[in-house]
Order: structure tokens, then sequence, then C-alpha cells
């Protein structure tokens, strides 16, 4: 299995790898991976690999086989061999900028207590859809309160608990449409705050900035009627 360095570390930006395997359809597996596959509504990261005597665009990683990542190339070139080390890079800025969308996703989950029924991440923009047969009233109001939260300074960390410990806290899980997977005996909460002054606590593998000042200033988007209980709600990022 791959060892998911993002996972531990979502600020690595260069990392050293081993070829595991090419797949037939041309991806390449390392044994550890900096680069955030594709799940939860996030894009997997772009990069490049660079070898002795080689180099390679990655345009985006997926998930593979249990917990590997294939890294996907750009377009056709010479591939490295299994067995050869290599240098992966990811390009920074826009895992980054998916990192503050995300994070501020979470904020607007908070800002809007409503079960969850889809998301989607970008660089300069994120959308939640709630279920919630009314639109808000008051959007300039869920404006002011979610960068009042981002202007908190909150801690992000994460944490992990058991199967067993989510089924005692069913409360955790805010999404409808996608659970945590199970299996591995563990979960992966993502906490926004610190003990009482936490703002949100939810099960999320993907990756995060570690405090919401880096989110910066956001704005709330369109918010569209998706169906009979289903309203989309975008937020952008105000840099973008």
């Amino acid at each position: 299995m791959t060892d998911l360095l993002f996972r531990k570390d979502a600020y690595l930006r260069e990392a050293t790898g081993t070829v595991m395997a090419i797949t037939d359809e041309g991806g390449i597996v390392l044994d550890r991976t900096i680069f955030y596959p594709t799940s939860g509504g996030q894009p997997g990261d772009s990069g490049h690999l660079a070898w002795d005597g080689g180099r390679m665009e990655i345009a985006t990683a997926i998930k593979g086989v249990g917990d590997d990542v294939v890294l996907v190339p750009a377009e056709p070139v010479a591939m490295p061999m299994v067995g050869d080390k290599v240098t992966q890079k990811i390009t920074w800025d826009r895992r980054h900028r998916l990192m503050r969308v995300h994070t501020a996703l979470h904020l607007l989950s908070v800002v809007i207590p409503l079960p969850v029924s889809g998301g989607a991440i970008s660089v300069e923009k994120g959308r939640l859809d709630f279920d919630m047969p009314d639109a808000p009233d008051d959007k300039a109001a869920l404006d002011d309160t979610i960068n009042k939260l981002i202007a908190c300074n909150f801690a992000v960390s994460d944490e992990w608990i058991t199967d067993e410990e989510l089924d005692a806290n069913p409360a955790l899980v805010k999404t409808m449409s996608v659970q945590p997977p199970r299996g591995s005996g563990q979960i992966r909460l993502v906490r926004i705050g610190v003990g009482e002054n936490t703002a949100d606590l939810q099960p999320c593998g993907g990756t995060h900035v570690s405090n919401t000042s880096e989110i910066g200033p956001v704005r709330i988007g369109k918010i569209e009627k998706k169906g009979k209980q289903n309203r989309r709600v975008y937020l952008h990022l105000a840099d973008a």
C-alpha cells in the first residue's frame, strides 16, 4: 500500500519515493506519496516526477486498489521503471488553494447546521448541497458569520477514532451521501478549534490548512434550488 504522506503533513511539497508498479492504463504507483487522490469532492493533485534521466508532468492522482494512489501522466512520455527512485513535487499553489476552500466548507457546514447531501471543491470556490427546503433569509448574515469564524484563528488538527466510537456518535457525520470509509479499524476526524472552543469536528480524509487564518476572507455566492429538499450553496475565496 502507498504510504500517504499528505495525511501526515499536508504541507509537504516535495518528497522521494520508489516506483512500485505501472498500471495497465499507464499510471504510476509509488511506495509513498504527497499527491492527494481525487476523493470526497476534492480534486487530485497535479505536479511532476523526476528521476535519473527523466521527468514527467502529473495531471492528477486517483485512488487505486486499497490505499494505493495512482499518479496519472499529463501526456505520453518515457516512463520510470519499477524500482526507480523518483522525486515528486506537487503544484503547491493549487494544493494550498484547495486546502483553503476545503477548510472553509467545513465552516460553512457550521454556519448552515443542516445535513449535507453533496459537495465539490475547486481552486477558486466550493459548494455544499444541503437538505434545506427553503433558501436562507439573509445571505449577508451567512457571509458575516463565516468570516467571523475564519477570523477566530482556529487551529485545525486531526485525530482518529474507531468504527465503534463513530457508531456511538452518529451526529459527527454531516454528509448524507458519502459515509466515512470503514474497514481499517480507524476513522480520521478533522477538528477546527481546541477543546471547548471546537467549532467543528467531523470525519474527513482531505487536506486542510493548519489554521483558519490561512483561508482568508470568503464570500457566499449563489444559492441554487436543486430539488424539493435541496439547496446548493457556493462559497468563493475573496482573492479568486
